[in-house]
């Protein structure tokens, strides 16, 4: 029945799209078209009631569009002449009504290319195969170009609304005094934009005239820029494809993860020459730190900042290198729990257990508090809370590496409650990620939903309670049946090939990193539980272990540490130096504080002068507030400040933590002890 209708739209688009430049002539063009209609006399009102209800809107729009440029005209030049407008405003407002009229211009060639597509669909063969995918690769390619220009004005738009939400802000902060709290978050987020436009790349837009680029929803930059300057076939170039890098219109870079052809072996040169770099240049930072008496981990937290986003930008592979940093963290909390045997962990259990949550607890209070006084909600107040509760076990167990501490008279080694403790805190993070979506939900709930959060959040824990009697009752058994001969089994063949002890212990380290993970728990506690487990059957395995698993720890390590710089922004500590200081200061302040009071309330009397060591040893912020901060960002608890100020406060506090820990060590450790120590 509109068939007549499609005819007489294909007419008004079959002259050539030269004439259809202004809306006159458009409207004259839909006139003929009904004139012409007309004159065949269709017979079914319906049809021709169709038709010409769509020719009229069809008119109609054009004549309203071109109606609203003229406005649009007539308000850029009011902008350009008023004087009361500062060069910044005219610029954004002009802006603004360029990207409206940008708009109307793409939705009105939008619809007659869809028209023009129609055309050629009509007169082509559908017989003809070749010329069908022809249409379709042609259809594409416009696909793929609308797409880019639709992201495009997205982003236009988004930095638009960014602008017009920021001179609002600005607008009421001229009309009404700031609170303190308020006046620091202001200038921290004006230092997190100057940031922002330092370190962004604006890799999408730099690349979009960079030959073997194809224009897709992202951009496909190659590898190996040679190739495609050579005048290589099509199938050659799309062979070459595998390892291209993607780039969206949001900066974010992708690599490939898995080939369409895995018969054909790849690797990823951007991360084999991110591994090169830092291990090249951690040398020279390590030996430097050691010459001027810091430990060797601050020389590979400069390496990481030397190479990351705030210097050289040299690192690619950002979140690959983080990735296997993390196995850095495995294995060092892995010769942790080979030092910390079954008998000392059953010493200090207690204190390992109530010090943390107190100190949780605690911290948590005093952050509703403060939170309370300066009008923060409190999911928010919470989340920092908690994430500053948190130690750092990695740093921790460098600080007692190599020392040889033996119990005195029944009393408890500062190493052991220290340890068990870090530990713990490990077992609380896996706790606090699994509350985070509730904490989340609260942030957004009304106050008759606030029993149940409750109530969820209490099936959680009760959740990790039983997750954590589980593991127990599995190490328990591993200990009474299966690691004895396990590992005599491994000795035994391992005999003139330290390769099958190695892969064996590696195996046993990731088993029970998997049984963690799976019930609920964080992979940390497997790793320590593994090397406790192994303890247990005597010092020379445990000597003759550690020689094989150290090397490889350092290694990963140096990339752990490393990967720490890559967060490290010295710019934006400069600019808000002072405010960070304090924050810093308070918070190291604070967490020895209440340290120190947890441990008067929990320690036998004998034991009470390793508080202080303790206390200094757990005055710091963890690196695992990166992960928790950067989720919970995603998750909008808190905004881009917060979480750079809760970054840079995590770095400062790692930085003043050997200074503190020698203090500490100097002052109550007795001289034969403190050389074993430090």
């Amino acid at each position: 029945m509109k068939a007549t209708g499609f005819i007489s739209l294909w007419m008004l688009v079959s002259l050539p799209y030269g004439q259809l430049a202004n809306a006159a002539i458009h409207e004259d063009v839909v006139k003929h078209a009904i004139k012409l209609h007309r004159g065949k006399g269709a017979v079914i009102a319906q049809r021709k009631q169709w038709v010409m209800e769509s020719c009229r809107k069809l008119s109609g729009l054009l004549r309203q569009k071109n109606v609203v440029l003229n406005k649009l005209k007539s308000a850029i030049r009011a902008v350009e002449k008023d004087a009361g407008l500062s060069d910044e405003e005219k610029l954004f407002q002009v802006h603004t009504f360029e990207i409206f009229q940008k708009e109307l211009n793409e939705s009105e060639n939008s619809v007659f290319q869809a028209i023009h597509g129609l055309q050629r669909a009509l007169q082509g063969d559908y017989k003809d195969v070749v010329n069908m995918k022809e249409s379709s690769r042609q259809r594409l390619e416009a696909l793929r170009e609308a797409a880019i220009k639709e992201e495009m004005e997205y982003v236009e738009l988004l930095a638009a609304e960014k602008h017009q939400v920021e001179a609002l802000k600005n607008m009421q902060h001229q009309n009404k005094s700031l609170s303190m709290l308020d006046e620091i978050l202001e200038d921290v987020r004006k230092a997190a934009d100057r940031l922002e436009e330092e370190i962004e790349e604006h890799a999408f837009d730099d690349n979009k005239s960079v030959r073997g680029v194809n224009f897709e929803a992202v951009l496909r930059v190659e590898e190996d820029e040679a190739n495609s300057k050579r005048n290589a076939s099509k199938r050659e170039v799309e062979d070459d494809l595998g390892l291209s890098m993607l780039i969206d219109s949001q900066n974010n870079q992708y690599i490939l993860t898995k080939p369409r052809d895995s018969t054909i072996p790849r690797a990823d040169h951007h991360f084999i020459k991110d591994i090169v770099t830092i291990g090249m240049l951690s040398l020279p930072c390590g030996w430097l730190c050691t010459t001027i008496g810091l430990p060797t981990m601050f020389g590979y937290i400069i390496c990481g900042v030397l190479l990351g986003p705030s210097g050289l930008n040299s690192i690619k592979s950002i979140v690959q290198v983080e990735t296997l940093g993390e196995f850095g963290v495995f294995f060092t909390l892995f010769l942790v729990g080979l030092e910390f045997s079954p008998e000392r962990l059953r010493k200090v259990w207690k204190i390992s257990l109530q010090g943390p949550c107190y100190m949780t607890v605690l911290m948590i209070a005093f952050g509703l508090l403060w939170g309370h006084l300066l009008q923060i909600r409190p999911t928010q107040s919470v989340f920092i809370s908690t994430c500053l509760s948190l130690s750092s076990t990695p740093l921790v167990s460098r600080f007692l590496a190599g020392s040889v501490r033996g119990d005195k008279e029944g009393d408890i080694d500062y190493s052991s409650v220290l340890l068990g403790m870090l530990v713990m805190q490990d077992v609380q993070l896996g706790l606090f990620i699994a509350v985070m979506p509730t904490l989340i939900q609260a942030g957004v709930s009304t106050s008759t939903s606030v029993f149940k959060e409750i109530l969820r959040i209490l099936i959680l824990i009760g959740q990790i309670l039983f997750s954590l009697a589980a593991v127990f009752l599995m190490c328990l058994v591993i200990k009474t049946y299966l690691i004895g001969p396990y590992y005599r089994k491994l000795h035994a063949e391992s005999k003139g090939n330290k390769e099958i002890l190695i892969l064996g212990i590696t195996a046993f380290i990731f088993l029970m990193l998997t049984i963690t993970e799976l019930l609920d728990v964080s992979m940390e506690l497997g790793c320590f539980l593994a090397g406790a487990l192994i303890s247990s059957q005597g010092h020379m395995v445990t000597e003759e272990i550690m020689s094989c698993i150290e090397p490889i720890r350092d290694f990963l390590a140096i990339i752990f540490f490393a990967s720490i710089g890559l967060h490290v922004f010295p710019t934006f500590v400069i600019y808000e130096l002072t405010v960070l200081l304090f924050l810093t200061l308070s918070v190291v302040i604070m967490k020895f504080v209440l340290a120190v009071f947890v441990l008067s309330l929990i320690l036998p009397k004998t034991s009470q002068y390793i508080k202080w060591i303790v206390s200094a040893g757990l005055a710091q912020v963890s690196e695992f507030s990166f992960v928790l901060g950067s989720r919970a960002r995603r998750a909008g608890i808190i905004s881009r400040e917060v979480y750079l100020l809760i970054l840079s406060v995590t770095t400062l506090s790692l930085l003043l933590a050997p200074a503190l820990w020698r203090a500490a060590i100097m002052k109550c450790v007795p001289r034969p002890e403190r050389r074993s120590s430090t």
